[in-house]
């Protein structure tokens, strides 16, 4: 691992820890075992490794869409697919996916407006399934635009409890909120 791959992953873990504004260079430097003026041979600012988080984790959620919305199938088929990329993402590195969830309101101009810009298109793509489930009849919801905002509120909390040990992998988590978020709570 490159010395810039060890710095973000150190910052990484100290951001969800404690925050980026309340994560100093020096507490890095500290959790790193170097000096401060040494990580800026490496990088140009905190916020570069913010963004650097923020950025390579948008990839990775849109690589996921990507492929999701790609597929043949139902609507269905695409909502499951894409809740199941989601929750991959999540899942593979929790700490990253609390930084960019929680953290991104960090960035300055022009990265925030980009970060924004992109959180919209992806939020589309989950619209879009939802859009083509209403107009064929999969399915009965009154506006997509919550209905996709409840489905990425009710999956991006995973960082929180996730534990790769845990009882459920995230292949079934995916498939257990597919369930939950498709049919509800109902036994009928």
């Amino acid at each position: 691992m490159s010395r810039k791959d060890q710095i973000e992953q150190k910052a990484t873990a100290l951001f969800k820890a404690h925050g980026f504004t309340a994560t100093s260079m020096r507490d890095l430097a500290h959790a790193l075992g170097i000096e401060a003026a040494s990580i800026y041979s490496h990088i140009r600012s905190k916020e570069e490794i913010l963004q650097r988080i923020c950025f390579r984790m948008a990839e990775e959620f849109f690589e996921g869409i990507t492929a999701a919305v790609s597929e043949e199938g139902t609507a269905v088929d695409r909502l499951k697919n894409a809740v199941a990329a989601h929750v991959a993402v999540l899942t593979r590195n929790t700490e990253a996916a609390a930084v960019f969830l929680h953290e991104w309101r960090h960035l300055s101009e022009p990265f925030l407006l980009e970060f924004l810009e992109m959180r919209d298109r992806y939020e589309a793509h989950f619209r879009a399934i939802i859009r083509s489930g209403i107009h064929n009849g999969e399915f009965k919801v009154p506006d997509e635009k919550f209905a996709a905002l409840t489905i990425l509120s009710s999956l991006n909390w995973i960082h929180t409890w996730y534990k790769p040990e845990g009882k459920m992998s995230a292949q079934e988590i995916a498939d257990s909120l597919s369930a939950m978020l498709l049919n509800g709570l109902r036994n009928n």
